[in-house]
């Protein structure tokens, strides 16, 4: 029994001694832990024409509904009753509260991270692993716009996971290279869409920050601004005082408010964002200041509101997946969601939803999940304001 003692004394001090290994030098830990140690080589250019072939497409017109995961429509769960009534199916056109049907757009999605790999700064096109994990996540993110006339999700090079973790000058090279995979898709997006059709840019983590670029460079006092109807760089943390500014459209300040950014980062309580900020506070905003303490750009999911604050009564459909994160079902009213001073996005009490819950209460996996049905419902109402305001 003495010696059962010693061993449980032992095992019980190294995991306290895990623990504050982890709060410690948890951002040194994980950077052992993703970031590459190998040198960054330059990946030849994407042939001119590259994103013609369907192939370089999660998503896309012409897929059909079988082959392309955002058309993906998850079922409430069965004790959600009739809360589940009058979901419209994939790709078909609902009629709002007003009588009127939704207007068609087209939404450009940029998935988020799913190559984890160190021995690489950027995924090559054939790597497995990172696509099939991509393709999950196009289905149980870029799903949540479904209602769109069409959905255009490209496949890209994107830079590993630890490539957002460290100041390492080849983490910049990585990413400068995979926005140029973003750019050359959108072009192709641009031609082959209806010049009279509304945009939506999306897109989660990563993706996010792409899109910011995109509105960066590509829309901000540009032709192309009049027709972004809205953005939703949905993961990645935007400074209010440095970011903002350059990105072209404003933060979204009411639910019925057209041309404008929805951006939000979700975290359970209590929550524990200190290496989130840290990271945040180092880089410089758009404008080349330090970010420092300045609040995060946190648009409300639930009511569409800037800083807003809702209650879970408003939750129209949390996607809570199954542990293969291939299929899932909506619960409404499962949490609530309020913006804190930092900008952060509290949602309560933890929820369940599966293995992917990041240290410090972290829900950035799940920031779109947690509000599936909302952000469904968001973007139909926000680009029949675009579509009102046109007439």
């Amino acid at each position: 029994m003495r010696k059962f003692l010693y061993i449980i004394t032992i095992l019980v001090v190294i995991v306290i001694g895990a623990l504050f290994a982890l709060r410690v030098y948890g951002d040194e830990l994980t950077e052992i832990t993703f970031v590459p140690d190998a040198e960054f080589v330059e990946q030849d250019p994407l042939a001119s024409n590259a994103y013609q072939d369907p192939d370089m497409w999660f998503s896309r017109p012409g897929k059909g509904a079988q082959n392309d995961p955002a058309r993906w429509q998850p079922d409430f769960a069965e004790e959600a009753g009739a809360q589940g009534e009058g979901v419209p199916p994939a790709n078909q056109t609902a009629v709002t509260d007003g009588g009127e049907e939704d207007a068609r757009f087209a939404v450009f999605f940029v998935h988020p991270t799913s190559f984890y790999d160190r021995n690489s700064w950027n995924a090559t096109l054939d790597d497995a692993e990172s696509q099939n994990r991509a393709r999950l996540m196009v289905r149980g993110l870029a799903s949540a716009f479904n209602r769109a006339s069409e959905i255009w999700v490209p496949r890209y090079r994107q830079a590993t996971f630890g490539s957002f973790i460290t100041d390492a000058p080849e983490a910049s090279q990585a990413i400068d290279a995979a926005y140029r995979d973003i750019e050359m898709a959108f072009d192709f997006f641009l031609d082959s869409i209806p010049e009279d059709m509304p945009i939506v840019i999306a897109g989660h983590s990563q993706g996010g920050y792409h899109v910011t670029r995109l509105l960066q460079e590509r829309v901000n006092a540009k032709p192309l601004q009049a027709r972004i109807a809205m953005a939703y760089p949905i993961g990645w943390p935007i400074s209010v005082e440095h970011d903002l500014p350059s990105l072209g459209l404003p933060a979204c300040a009411a639910a019925d408010q057209a041309s404008c950014i929805m951006s939000y980062v979700s975290f359970a309580e209590p929550a524990e964002p200190g290496q989130l900020l840290r990271r945040y506070s180092s880089i410089p905003g758009n404008d080349g200041q330090p970010r420092g303490e300045s609040p995060i750009l946190c648009v409300n999911p639930l009511n569409g509101t800037l800083n807003g604050d809702a209650g879970m009564e408003e939750n129209l459909g949390t996607l809570v997946p199954e542990a293969d994160l291939s299929t899932g079902e909506l619960v409404p009213n499962a949490v609530p969601a309020r913006c804190s001073d930092s900008g952060i996005l509290l949602i309560g009490d933890p929820p369940e939803l599966g293995q992917y819950v990041l240290p410090g209460n972290n829900y950035h996996v799940y920031d779109i999940p947690l509000f599936w049905r909302n952000l469904q419902e968001d973007v139909v109402r926000r680009v029949n304001a675009w579509t009102a305001d046109q007439s």
